[in-house]
């Protein structure tokens, strides 16, 4: 009898279990749909914007209970764009992002809080081979819909600040030639 106690506990155990992790469920991030967008003072008088136009990576996203998500997400560095291109070519060298040797940035989560309605995602961002916690600011995720090709799709944006300092970012420039602050927006769209 305590055996048979002991087995229906496991498999009532297990069963919750798998019906827990079955919640959250796997999308994968469009890179033709998503991108990048930064902003970044320059000599304290203007801001200078740009993009990285490919995002990849994967997001498992848990509907009944959006704290119990997890995004991946690679950027190409190497896609810079900031409209000039001698400044991405500037961008590119061993100076800023040294895509010869770091051609991608990477961000994984840590924890998503929900605070008044308000999501907040953290993670370690890496970039030029340094990793630090950032706390992003999180508009989503849409209502999945069905989008071209029958797929299911949906989105969210995700905006904050970094410093560079932090990240040993173009030491060279010091504000106020170049801002400490960095701030962007994270743009996914993502299906399944």
């Amino acid at each position: 009898m305590k055996l048979l106690n002991t087995a229906t506990l496991l498999a009532a155990a297990l069963t919750l279990s798998t019906a827990a992790h079955a919640q959250a469920t796997a999308w994968t991030i469009d890179s033709a749909h998503s991108g990048v967008n930064f902003e970044i003072r320059h000599l304290g008088v203007s801001n200078v914007r740009g993009s990285f136009h490919k995002v990849t990576g994967t997001i498992n996203l848990d509907e009944k209970n959006i704290t119990h998500s997890s995004v991946e997400a690679t950027i190409d560095t190497t896609t810079v764009n900031t409209d000039e291109p001698k400044r991405d070519d500037h961008l590119k060298s061993a100076e800023f992002f040294n895509v010869a040797q770091f051609p991608t940035m990477t961000f994984k989560s840590t924890s998503f809080t929900n605070v008044g309605g308000k999501l907040k995602m953290t993670g370690n961002l890496t970039l030029d081979g340094v990793t630090k916690p950032v706390t992003l600011d999180v508009d989503g995720p849409a209502a999945p819909q069905k989008g071209m090709g029958g797929k299911t799709v949906s989105g969210f944006s995700a905006s904050g600040v970094i410093h560079r300092a932090e990240f040993n970012f173009g030491q060279k420039y010091t504000a106020p030639m170049l801002g400490d602050d960095v701030k962007f927006t994270i743009d996914i769209e993502m299906g399944k």
